[in-house]
């Protein structure tokens, strides 16, 4: 690899392998130790194309979702099946991988700077800023730089646009679908917010047992599927269709709720970047 390559972002790859390594082999134990990541599904991750592939999930935390996601599809294309067993993986990642944050939250601080040159694409939320309900365009840099990413690697998103369950689709992944055409890779997370503070920079609980399964990339009829049809499609997928409140027990329903609370009344303490 040329130290002077970069990606379409302008990024020096040399500089994102490395930060890629590091951030990985600090990140490791949170998973493979501390807690116990469950995978299911990995095994269809070589079997993708190499560009234009999007992944859709559910979300969390702010960042230990798409940090553990990373760490399970680069283990993936290293011959691990459903394991991060053995962080021998972290020499070789795939450095054409990014994911769709927030701008406001990936400019707070100077570890969160880090990690948007390891991969972020940060966008500015049509719907919120700074705590408030705003309500702005869409800027077309930002669509536009999602289909450069797409062209390049694979992007992952996180379409409800919050770490709440349940939230509403927002109607922006339906539209780069239809107009970029990735194949799309619904991915289900779970016990991440038990495990991790809201950002998920700090373990929260220890002896949690996370879990992400990784399903089999859905059918769109680009042409003809509207995008009330392709939004529901994504609630099914990622099992965040209002219908799926039918079937989860009040209890821990109850505990969504009082851990939302405890959130939001705890004083607000910015990340240690130290």
């Amino acid at each position: 690899m040329s130290i002077f390559k970069k990606n379409p972002f302008g990024h020096y790859l040399i500089l994102k392998l490395w930060l890629t390594r590091i951030m990985g082999l600090l990140t490791h134990q949170r998973y493979k130790g501390f807690n116990t990541l469950e995978i299911e599904g990995s095994e269809i991750i070589p079997e993708l194309p190499e560009t234009n592939v999007l992944f859709v999930s559910n979300h969390q935390t702010y960042f230990a979702d798409v940090v553990a996601m990373l760490h399970v599809f680069n283990a993936s294309l290293s011959g691990r099946e459903n394991s991060i067993k053995n962080v021998g993986y972290l020499w070789n990642p795939k450095l054409n991988t990014y994911y769709v944050a927030a701008k406001e939250t990936m400019s707070k601080s100077l570890l969160t700077k880090i990690m948007a040159y390891a991969g972020s694409i940060s966008i500015e939320r049509t719907w919120r800023a700074d705590g408030k309900n705003v309500n702005r365009q869409v800027k077309f840099s930002d669509i536009s730089n999602i289909g450069k990413a797409l062209n390049d690697g694979w992007v992952i998103t996180f379409p409800q646009g919050t770490t709440t369950p349940w939230k509403p689709l927002r109607k922006g992944t339906a539209h780069i679908i239809k107009t970029f055409r990735p194949v799309v890779v619904p991915v289900v997370i779970d016990g991440f917010r038990r495990s991790f503070d809201k950002q998920g920079l700090f373990i929260k609980k220890k002896g949690i047992l996370q879990h992400i399964v990784i399903k089999e990339p859905l059918e769109f009829d680009f042409e003809n599927d509207s995008v009330a049809e392709i939004i529901e499609k994504l609630e099914y997928a990622i099992e965040q269709h209002p219908s799926f409140l039918k079937v989860i027990p009040e209890s821990e329903l109850m505990a969504y709720e009082a851990s939302n609370n405890e959130r939001r009344f705890r004083p607000h303490k910015e990340p240690d970047t130290d």
